[in-house]
């Protein structure tokens, strides 16, 4: 059985985007990237809500290069290997292969992926994460929290749950980064 896991990157006052609805300020330097890419390699269908998506879909095209860092390479190769699922209502048609569109988050369906599942999978975006993890499907989470608080904008993790967390490890990075793996307690 696959995993459900939730990975992001955030400020350590819970933010993924600041007021403005920008992230830059979360870029993983070459050391994190490398090791977020380590974090994949398992992983293999993403679940996404449509904001990040179409954030991510960059990756169906971009970072082939050579003059690309390794890494940057690295990731755009394990991204277009998984399986996608875009979580939308409006969302008319996709641009990447290997992604279909569900109009609707079903809690049950993606606990039969996971059931079915030879590779885990991770849910992606602040809003769907927080709907998996109120449904209690999620069993992992890594939180990478950038050196930087931003003080509001679009929180990381739901408000209004409250999910007992056991620390599996950390890592602290040469760029200030801090990367916590927790699994959910049941």
């Amino acid at each position: 059985m696959a995993k459900l896991i939730y990975s992001t990157m955030c400020s350590p006052d819970g933010y993924v985007e600041d007021e403005k609805g920008t992230f830059d300020w979360a870029a993983p330097d070459p050391e994190v990237h490398a090791f977020v890419n380590d974090l994949e390699r398992p992983v293999g269908t993403y679940l996404y809500g449509r904001r990040m998506y179409e954030t991510m879909v960059y990756w169906e095209t971009g970072g082939d290069d050579a003059d690309q860092p390794a890494e940057v390479r690295d990731f755009a190769q394990l991204w277009r290997a998984a399986e996608k699922v875009v979580y939308s209502r409006t969302l008319e048609a996709v641009s990447s292969a290997a992604t279909r569109i569900e109009r609707e988050f079903d809690p049950e369906a993606i606990r039969r992926l996971k059931e079915n599942s030879e590779r885990d999978v991770t849910v992606g975006g602040a809003e769907l994460a927080g709907k998996a993890l109120a449904a209690g499907l999620v069993d992992e989470c890594h939180l990478f929290l950038a050196p930087i608080l931003v003080g509001g904008g679009r929180r990381a993790l739901p408000d209004g749950v409250q999910i007992p967390l056991r620390l599996l490890d950390e890592r602290r990075f040469a760029s200030g980064f801090v990367h916590l793996h927790y699994s959910i307690s049941r």
